[in-house]
């Protein structure tokens, strides 16, 4: 993912995408469940306390404005909290890294 935050797309200043990674990884770290990933998706399942719902669409809402290729859905059924990311066909690779990112942080 450090890639992520490394191409010409992203509007986020450099010196504050060190903060956003850290961000991506504490909720990975805390929160993930599971990941499936396929092509130009991947769809995480959350798990966590009644702020979490707040805190990752105050996440992916600052992701999509610095990064507008992204698409985060967020879902919450009350007991499990859906993260749908898409991206272009072009940013494939890009979700890859996401997707891999949730995976090691969430071991």
């Amino acid at each position: 993912m450090d890639d992520l935050l490394n191409i010409d797309a992203c509007t986020l200043p450099t010196r504050e995408r060190p903060l956003r990674l850290a961000e991506f990884d504490e909720l990975f770290a805390d929160s993930v469940r599971s990941v499936t990933w396929a092509a130009d998706r991947v769809v995480m399942h959350l798990e966590g306390d009644p702020q979490l719902p707040g805190r990752v669409r105050s996440l992916v809402d600052r992701e999509t404005a610095c990064c507008s290729f992204f698409t985060f859905a967020v879902e919450d059924s009350g007991s499990d909290l859906v993260l749908d990311v898409t991206v272009p066909p072009e940013r494939r690779e890009l979700l890859r890294a996401l997707a891999d990112r949730a995976v090691r942080s969430s071991s």
